[in-house]
């Protein structure tokens, strides 16, 4: 497989080939790559950014969505294969953190290559199960969900025609994620950096902290104001935060 035969699922808005590194950037279930648009730009160009486009939504609207976490990591870690020739990182937000720490396994086991870090944001660790079940949901209890976590532009939640586009890939991401499950002796080498919120409904202190006990790397943890989706309203600061270690990794 070649590079541009990847453009499926990464996308790069500011391309960088001279960058010393390159960030891997997961969305959170529902999301889109677009999500890291600005984080990309305030990188550029001293990270290359691959924003990954999970099939489901957007121009990938008319694929199926992928109901299980390994399947994900499975088919991600393929398409990340022609991009081994720098080092790289992982930035992922709720599932994205998940699927991180998966395709990081991954890569690890079967690529022999070590990631320089996982940025695991808005996610309790892998082992720290709580039973779930928006994906059981109507649609009706989904959009529910999404109003609570307040990840979803309001104008999306408010058009009815977009709103039912991309339902069938946000129901797919949360079977995905809710039916997930990691043991405690899953652990990668990769150091990990945890960015949570305070008041995160999905995310407790412990759960979070939980976290260095599935790298035998370094593990460092920021705490902000906010809930699930604290980063909207820090991003100067994690961008700061990702572009100092980047830089100590490099």
């Amino acid at each position: 497989m070649k590079k541009q035969e990847t453009s499926l699922w990464v996308r790069r808005y500011h391309a960088s080939d001279e960058s010393p590194i390159q960030l891997v950037c997961l969305p959170h279930a529902g999301g889109s790559a677009s999500f890291y648009f600005p984080m990309s730009q305030a990188l550029a160009p001293a990270a290359d950014v691959l924003s990954v486009q999970y099939p489901g939504r957007q121009d990938r609207r008319d694929e199926p969505g992928i109901v299980d976490i390994g399947a994900y990591a499975d088919a991600l870690t393929g398409q990340l294969v022609p991009w081994l020739d720098r080092p790289l990182a992982f930035f992922g937000h709720s599932m994205g953190a998940i699927l991180a720490f998966e395709v990081t396994r991954r890569l690890e086991r079967d690529h022999g290559v070590t990631p320089v870090r996982i940025f695991a944001s808005g996610r309790r660790s892998p082992s720290s199960f709580r039973h779930e079940a928006v994906h059981l949901r109507d649609d009706d209890g989904i959009v529910a969900e999404m109003r609570e976590l307040s990840g979803t532009d309001a104008k999306i939640l408010g058009n009815e025609e977009i709103l039912r586009m991309v339902l069938p890939a946000i129901r797919s991401d949360y079977t995905a994620i809710e039916n997930y499950r990691a043991a405690p002796e899953d652990v990668v080498r990769t150091p990990v950096t945890v960015l949570t919120g305070d008041a995160d409904p999905r995310t407790s202190r412990e759960e979070a902290d939980a976290w260095k006990t599935h790298t035998t790397g370094g593990f460092n943890i920021h705490r902000f104001p906010g809930g699930h989706f604290f980063l909207a309203n820090h991003q100067e600061q994690i961008v700061k935060i990702v572009s100092e270690e980047l830089a100590a990794a490099t």
